[in-house]
């Protein structure tokens, strides 16, 4: 009996099992000389927005006067802000608590209450601390660069960074002996946002709170980063 109509049945399964080891070597393409590379991009760049926090605290032998007595001073503090139109100002958190003798017997109640305030323009917000001073304690002072700054900024070092990658790439090639480089993979990290540079102050004595002049404050730089890393390969 002929056999010649057998050879199709074994012949033809094995064709895509060829085809495919054909197209998985040839995705398989073997790499030399790859490379891996870092370069920076940074800058000083002088902070221009200011935080701080005024505080108010009071204390009476009634949790609402407390409450009462803090809402008052907080929203007197929002009314005078309002008049500085280059200022941000909001209410932060408020506490109260009780308050106890050495034999643990209630004797009172204590209360403070915050509010926050935001300027790029420091003197505005010089003026308005001193304003609000007589009655609330200034505080938590924090210097750091805008948002659109920061992007701008940002912007531009990205930029500086990948020069500097490729700068480093050619090095490298040079130094293997190249002809040329392609970059296979790179990545930019801005690094987050950098820790707000705070202000230290005095505390100033009851009496010379009223008079005391609207302070002076130098918000100082921050150092503003880009990374550029990645893969090259050497040809």
């Amino acid at each position: 009996m002929p056999t010649v109509g057998l050879v199709p049945r074994f012949i033809v399964p094995l064709l895509p099992a060829l085809v495919f080891a054909a197209s998985a070597g040839a995705a398989e393409e073997v790499r030399f000389n790859q490379v891996e590379l870092r370069a920076e991009a940074s800058r000083e760049v002088p902070n221009d927005l200011m935080s701080a926090r005024l505080s108010v605290e009071t204390h009476d032998s009634s949790p609402a006067e407390v409450a009462a007595a803090l809402n008052r001073a907080t929203a007197e503090a929002i009314i005078t802000a309002a008049a500085f139109d280059q200022v941000k100002a909001q209410t932060g958190q408020t506490y109260t608590y009780p308050v106890y003798d050495n034999s643990q017997r209630l004797v009172g109640w204590r209360g403070r209450a915050d509010v926050r305030v935001e300027s790029q323009d420091f003197q505005a917000l010089a003026q308005l601390a001193a304003k609000l001073q007589p009655t609330m304690q200034l505080g938590g002072i924090t210097f750091t660069i805008s948002p659109a700054q920061r992007r701008k900024v940002e912007s531009e070092l990205i930029t500086e960074a990948v020069e500097a990658f490729r700068a480093r790439a050619v090095i490298a090639q040079r130094a293997l002996g190249g002809n040329s480089y392609r970059i296979r993979r790179i990545a930019l990290d801005t690094g987050g946002t950098p820790a707000p540079r705070p202000y230290a102050m005095t505390r100033a004595a009851p009496a010379a709170v009223a008079s005391a002049p609207a302070p002076v404050f130098e918000g100082g730089e921050t150092r503003v980063q880009v990374t550029a890393s990645g893969l090259i390969e050497v040809e």
